[in-house]
């Protein structure tokens, strides 16, 4: 596909794409109670005991003091990234977000359980390193610029 500016006709079906996956995320997460009113401090507690980098655990742990406003602040972040990568508005600084939002997620689920070999923890993180890439693009793209808001 022909590059339109920085930013590629396939760049921004990407970023929308990407998106539209966020909407989803945050609809679940704010639209019904089970996320906010448990299922964040589930998961949350589940990173601390097993997954988290031990670095990170403080951070985690310091959420849960506040679960279900932290559950919800999560559906939030991935609304307004969600907005942004399909309006194609702010991407560069949603992008940011959005790249920062799968580092906590690497870092919360990194840490396998004792035995498992070490080439799996790059297999574990897939998902989440693709996003991590992918939002990084964005940025580095100007992704917004090419069927987005963020034109000139």
């Amino acid at each position: 596909m022909k590059n339109s500016g920085s930013s590629s006709v396939t760049m921004a079906v990407a970023r929308i794409i990407v998106g539209i996956m966020f909407l989803f995320f945050a609809q679940y997460k704010l639209m019904g109670r089970d996320f906010a009113h448990g299922g964040y401090e589930k998961y949350v507690t589940g990173y601390v005991q097993e997954s988290a980098v031990s670095f990170y655990k403080p951070f985690l742990r310091a959420t849960l003091k506040f679960p279900t406003a932290s559950g919800y602040a999560v559906g939030v972040a991935e609304l307004l990234i969600g907005l942004s990568m399909v309006l194609g508005y702010w991407v560069r600084p949603f992008a940011i977000v959005g790249a920062l939002f799968m580092f906590n997620l690497l870092l919360s689920t990194w840490v396998l359980p004792h035995g498992v070999p070490a080439w799996r923890y790059f297999g574990n993180e897939l998902d989440n390193i693709g996003l991590l890439l992918l939002f990084l693009l964005f940025f580095a793209h100007n992704a917004g610029q090419t069927a987005g808001l963020d034109k000139g």
